[in-house]
């Protein structure tokens, strides 16, 4: 088996781990639709906790789907257009966050800034592999220039809270976000051609972690903040974290 994988090429490698992904995906969908087929057959009626963890399990599975969707399609359309599609998939994910977010007119100047200004240009130094501003330029100079731009709409109300949550927006839906086209771009000596394994070393060791706290989390007791996450528990936390180590150390041979 070795010696197999080894005589492929590395595109051909990255393309049996997607089909491989793809497989155990779907796996999982018939396993969802099998369970929810036998729960209809057996009872009529559900109770709320059974109803919550239904919406949660094809709340993951839809995210695990969509998610895969994204990363093969940026991985087989090439690296301009995975830049394009992850600035795109950051521009919508920070609309979503503002519009929960109270704002103020006199936020509009920071807004403009926000999706017009900032998303472009951490993109922009993804494309042009100026990694070292890329680093640095939201965490830095974007959150001192937010601030700066927000009091020139004159608006002192809450002001710090306003400021603060634009700044972590851009933080998680920009700069975040950012970093997987970046991964596509790194340079490694004896590793060209294979930088989609980063991409979905991160993806596997993240959602294995999730699913693991998921899943675990159904057999424990209270969580620590109900209002925030009916699923996060310490102990369950700690076995996710576990969980993702393991694949992570497992998936060594996926980095450089």
């Amino acid at each position: 088996m070795g010696s197999f994988l080894r005589g492929l090429t590395s595109e051909q490698q990255v393309s049996l781990l997607f089909v491989v992904l793809f497989g155990l995906l779907m796996l999982a969908s018939v396993v969802r639709l099998l369970l929810s087929l036998r729960e209809r057959r057996t009872s009529t009626t559900l109770s709320e906790d059974r109803l919550y963890l239904r919406r949660d399990d094809k709340a993951l599975l839809r995210s695990s789907w969509l998610m895969m969707l994204v990363f093969w399609v940026a991985w087989a359309a090439g690296d301009g257009v995975a830049i394009l599609l992850f600035g795109t998939v950051s521009f919508f994910i920070l609309r979503e966050f503002i519009s929960l977010s109270p704002t103020r007119r006199g936020d509009h100047r920071s807004l403009v800034m926000a999706f017009f200004l900032v998303l472009p240009v951490q993109y922009g130094l993804v494309w042009t592999q100026h990694f070292n501003l890329f680093t640095v330029f939201v965490p830095v100079y974007v959150f001192l220039a937010i601030p700066v731009v927000s009091a020139l709409g004159n608006d002192p109300e809450r002001f710090l809270e306003r400021n603060a949550k634009l700044q972590w927006g851009i933080m998680v839906c920009v700069y975040g976000m950012s970093h997987v086209p970046a991964l596509m771009l790194l340079d490694f000596p004896l590793f060209e051609g294979k930088n989609a394994f980063l991409v979905l070393f991160l993806v596997l060791v993240v959602q294995t972690c999730m699913l693991v706290q998921h899943v675990a989390a159904r057999r424990q007791g209270t969580p620590v903040a109900p209002a925030i996450s009916e699923t996060f528990r310490w102990s369950t936390w700690g076995i996710g974290l576990l969980a993702g180590g393991l694949l992570g150390a497992a998936l060594a041979g996926f980095t450089p």
